[in-house]
């Protein structure tokens, strides 16, 4: 389906990408209380708006292609400069804003993710005892043993 104009996404993008935001302090929320369960609920709703968002963006970069510039993000700033008027401007703008959100949340999350990460790994560690410490030495029955004392031979 082609588009009119560059511009003529950006609302609709601005709308998915502000979703996306608000969806993204709900995780970081559940990601600090540790709520496995709910954010379990979230990863559909955030998969189906990151596949919105990347449909328009796609047409949008079709769409100033077809106008004779570049077909991709560098492309908005030459078309507005020739095509758009100030709510396009506007528009733009606010989506960058959003955008720039967005990236902030993702690496916030991301941060607050490994952290839960190092902190289960730390309590399986605990969970596991010193023979963790001690990978790759097994019973007869298959299960991991602490280490004894080496049998060091003496040479006289």
């Amino acid at each position: 389906m082609a588009i009119a104009s560059p511009g003529a996404t950006l609302r609709e993008e601005q709308q998915l990408i502000g979703a996306m935001v608000a969806l993204m302090k709900t995780e970081q929320q559940l990601l600090v209380s540790a709520d496995a369960d709910g954010l379990a609920t979230l990863t559909p709703a955030k998969l189906q708006l990151a596949q919105q968002a990347a449909e328009l963006a796609r047409r949008r970069h079709k769409a100033l292609g077809a106008a004779g510039f570049a077909a991709a993000e560098a492309g908005m700033e030459p078309w507005l400069a020739v095509g758009g008027n100030a709510d396009t401007r506007r528009l733009w703008d606010e989506l960058l804003d959003l955008a720039r959100q967005a990236k902030e949340l993702n690496r916030v999350n991301g941060m607050l993710v490994n952290k839960q990460m190092a902190h289960t790994t730390n309590m399986l560690n605990t969970l596991r005892g010193p023979a963790a410490g001690a990978a790759g030495v097994y019973g007869r029955s298959g299960q991991a043993v602490a280490a004894g004392p080496s049998r060091r031979y003496v040479v006289g």
